[in-house]
């Protein structure tokens, strides 16, 4: 689809003049290729949401954001904080590549999967989406789209806003902003929490039959320094911790797992010099996370039974290159990660490491109508060895304002290390015979402007192989991850906006067909069907919002040893409703009404969503 987004930040903007010159718009992304390049010379299909849209939208949290988004479908275990997955085109959580400021998210825990619910909104200045396989640029991950997360702005206005609604929502942040010369510093800080509500109300364990809140404390600071027109750095960190309180829906048979609340812990520390030069661009970013992850009982507290703890560190070093030609790009660097991970409760701690060194290679290039892309990658894991992943695609605009694309690429994700490793507490046995995750992927596009509709259509297939699937003796309950299934998953994507006047108009339509290549089962939590609405319009000053999304029914489990009959969720609809209004050029107030019809559905079985829920807010700049 033709995107028509606002422009963002352009580091060495000049040296993509060139290229550019031919391109409707003059946004600029770093997702694609990892260097900025024209949003429309994506080929594959692309969305990125700025702070405006979220303000205007008035999410809460990065799941409010990511499910108006085209392809995109999530499963929450209740409210505000609860754990949830996200599926992109029918893949899994864990098969979405998530970074923040380009470096990817921790992963602490067995289940590999990237958690949004960790990532205070008030963090995020911009939000670009990617669809299809990028293991090619990225490497392990990003088998089904990536979330790139930017924290950064160079906006230079300082900002404190305050919200409050139902089931005691309150949220509270503040930025500051300077310019010393030549230095820009920045500081932020958030307080946000909820009352909640019973989110398992069938559990069958009293203890259960409370509200289950969630509070959030964020700090975030940074200082940019431009030491002349070519050279500047960039120092930056940020710091959260969550509290949420969960349900386990009968009583537990033991005290060791009797843990119902969660406390995470995160501290990210990220440094970075970029050069530009003509046609030449290099970035060296080194970034080092610090996650900690305590389950335990209300009961028991924290150093008592029921307790355990994922401590983990992540350290990545990233060299990239880009260079200019004619009309088109080269870009080359190396990855570097480390990861330890110590998974403990009071009795059992298991300790492990992994390195991974990564080297691409990407290029693309315009001949006249015609574009071309192509990209490959290596990665050496010290478990694994050497991993090869590729990609490419062309597109050819045929007429004027039309263009076809035709893709392929091929993806991989690396077990996670408790999945690699096993883990003594949960009984877990290690798997030295364990693979990576792999995928191919291919994708047919057609986009064009028709009239005032801009629009794209996208057919694709993914086949994944190796999948990796706990597997536990019935006897002994022991068990170990292997790499027992096959999936494949087929779908078609329409997206479009117009106008009407001065109201906007935005378009998702999707089918997918997702199945187990074993079975022949239609993989869980899932929609086939699914459709987005959204409408936007500015009249005498107040901005209006309407939001309508259906998701078609879905299953929520898989048979298994376990349970040999998959649960049917109902399909749903829901529709939020928000409007604005700047009373003077720097204080503005919000109102929202989310699930204005108090629709009654379930996107994991048994699990309650939050229902009709009002906010209240204002923000004042400076």
């Amino acid at each position: 689809m033709i995107k028509k987004t606002s422009l963002m930040t352009a580091l060495s903007v000049s040296a993509f003049s060139v290229w550019a010159q031919d391109s409707t718009t003059d946004t600029l992304v770093v997702t694609a290729s990892r260097f900025q390049q024209p949003v429309n010379t994506v080929l594959a299909p692309m969305d990125v949401v700025t702070r405006d849209d979220i303000d205007r939208w008035q999410a809460k949290n990065l799941n409010d954001v990511m499910r108006r988004l085209p392809g995109v479908d999530i499963a929450q275990y209740g409210g505000m904080g609860q754990s949830s997955s996200l599926f992109i085109r029918g893949t899994e959580t864990r098969q979405v590549l998530v970074l923040v400021d380009g470096i990817p998210m921790t992963r602490p825990g067995i289940s590999n999967n990237p958690d949004l619910n960790q990532i205070p909104l008030s963090l995020v200045q911009r939000v670009e989406y990617i669809r299809g396989p990028r293991s090619a640029i990225y490497g392990s991950g990003a088998m089904g789209g990536v979330i790139n997360i930017i924290t950064h702005s160079d906006e230079e206005q300082s900002k404190i806003s305050a919200s409050m609604g139902s089931k005691g929502y309150q949220q509270y942040d503040g930025t500051l902003r300077q310019r010393f010369g030549d230095t820009v510093a920045t500081v932020a800080g958030s307080y946000e929490t909820t009352k909640g509500f019973d989110v398992q109300p069938g559990s069958t364990w009293n203890h259960d039959n409370d509200r289950d809140g969630f509070r959030n404390k964020t700090f975030w600071g940074s200082l940019e320094h431009k030491f002349n027109d070519s050279f500047d750095g960039f120092f930056r960190g940020h710091s959260y911790t969550n509290n949420v309180d969960y349900d386990l829906g009968s009583p537990p048979y033991s005290p060791a797992y009797s843990a119902d609340e969660e406390q995470l812990y995160n501290q990210t520390w990220d440094t970075g010099l970029r050069f530009h030069s003509g046609i030449y661009s290099s970035e060296l970013i080194a970034s080092y996370q610090k996650v900690k992850d305590y389950n335990y009982s209300s009961i028991y507290g924290r150093y008592k039974d029921g307790t355990t703890l994922d401590r983990m560190t992540q350290r990545n070093l990233q060299w990239g290159n880009n260079l200019i030609v004619g009309h088109g790009s080269v870009s080359a660097g190396v990855d570097w990660q480390q990861q330890r991970l110590t998974s403990s409760d009071t009795a059992i701690s298991d300790t492990y490491k992994r390195d991974n060194t990564g080297l691409y290679l990407t290029g693309q290039q315009q001949f006249g109508d015609v574009t071309l892309e192509a990209s490959g990658r290596e990665d050496h894991d010290e478990q694994f060895g050497w991993h090869g992943t590729w990609q490419t695609a062309a597109g050819w605009q045929f007429v004027e304002n039309y263009k076809v694309t035709l893709s392929y690429g091929t993806g991989f994700l690396a077990p996670s290390l408790g999945q690699q490793f096993g883990s003594t507490r949960f009984g877990i046995s290690s798997n030295p015979d364990l693979k990576p995750e792999e995928s191919k992927q291919w994708e047919a596009g057609l986009e064009g402007l028709t009239g005032p509709l801009d629009w794209r259509l996208s057919a694709y297939h993914y086949k994944i192989s190796n999948l990796i699937t706990y597997y536990s003796d019935p006897v002994t309950y022991d068990g170990e991850y292997a790499n027992i299934n096959s999936a494949t998953i087929k779908g078609v994507e329409w997206t479009g906006s117009f106008d009407t006047g001065i109201v906007n108009h935005r378009v998702t339509l999707q089918y997918m067909d997702p199945r187990n290549d074993e079975n022949d089962e239609v993989l869980a939590r899932r929609s086939k069907r699914q459709a987005k609405y959204q409408l936007d319009w500015t009249m005498f000053d107040v901005a209006l919002d309407v939001s309508w999304q259906y998701y078609g029914r879905r299953y929520d489990n898989n048979t298994s040893q376990y349970n040999p009959k998959q649960q049917v969720l109902p399909s749903y609809s829901t529709v939020d409703v928000s409007a604005s209004y700047p009373v003077t050029s720097q204080l503005t107030v919000r109102g929202k009404i989310a699930n204005l019809f108090d629709k009654d559905y379930e996107t994991v079985y048994g699990y309650q969503t939050a229902g009709r829920e009002y906010t209240l807010s204002g923000s004042y700049t400076f």
